[in-house]
């Protein structure tokens, strides 16, 4: 009975890496910069893979290797993942999943151990479970429901500009459109001058001429800095001097 408890449990925590793997993937599409996020999913799931083949061995790998295991997923992808959702902004997927590797990992850990230790160590362990659930529900929030990066999506959106991806999901429109925040205004006008430029680029006069309000209605081109303007009219004169000829000159941006 106890063996079986044993094999139903590893494949549960196989499933569950696996799982968080695909999901890091899959979502990874929604980031302005998705490789960070969908390397560290195929590394999961990669490493889930081999430990479903290792099932087949004939000591396959035991519950407590497979929670020390995800115990150093976890804390590999939380560094990795704090330091893009604080510092870079870039990405805001690694740290919350990560999370939930390292959770599940250490309160297995700690439930596994629980009749070995004295009274004192488990009250210790008991409060450092409810601290790990805390940061974790703060990771979840700061990062799945309010995390918004719209600094990270004006810069992909430069990135998309400077490879001639206009149009499409991925184009440089598509990721200025996501590049302004009600709470951030301060970047609002980046975001807003690009969409005008590229709109005028594309011959949608209608849409231009909306960006165009929205700007002037945060102060206009005064809150930019010139050399953002200058990047964007360069890199649409390397891919269509013609059309680029709609822009307005930077002379009289700038005015």
């Amino acid at each position: 009975m106890l063996l079986l408890e044993q094999e139903s449990l590893r494949w549960i925590l196989l499933g569950f890496e696996a799982l968080i793997g695909l999901v890091l993937i899959l979502a990874s599409k929604s980031q302005p910069f998705p490789l960070p996020s969908r390397r560290f999913g195929w590394v999961v799931l990669s490493i889930a893979l081999l430990l479903t083949l290792g099932q087949l061995a004939p000591n396959p790998v035991s519950v407590l290797g497979h929670l020390i295991i995800l115990t150093g997923l976890g804390s590999f992808g939380l560094l990795v993942g704090i330091h893009h959702l604080v510092r870079t902004r870039r990405e805001v997927l690694i740290a919350p999943f990560s999370g939930f590797l390292f959770c599940v990992g250490i309160g297995g850990l700690m439930v596994t151990t629980w009749p070995e230790l004295n009274t004192f160590e488990q009250w210790s362990g008991f409060a450092a479970l409810v601290m790990l659930g805390g940061g974790q529900t703060w990771l979840v929030f700061r990062g799945l429901l309010i995390g918004r990066l719209p600094l990270a999506w004006s810069q992909a959106g430069m990135v998309a500009l400077q490879r001639g991806f206009i149009d499409g999901p991925d184009g440089a429109i598509a990721c200025f459109e996501k590049g302004w925040d009600a709470e951030e205004e301060h970047l609002n006008p980046m975001a807003y001058v690009a969409l005008h430029r590229l709109n005028l680029f594309v011959g949608n006069q209608e849409k231009a001429t909306e960006w165009l309000h929205a700007l002037e209605d945060v102060g206009g081109e005064k809150g930019v800095a010139p050399e953002w303007i200058q990047a964007i009219h360069e890199a649409l004169v390397r891919l269509d001097p013609e059309a680029a000829t709609r822009l307005p000159t930077l002379a009289s941006s700038e005015e």
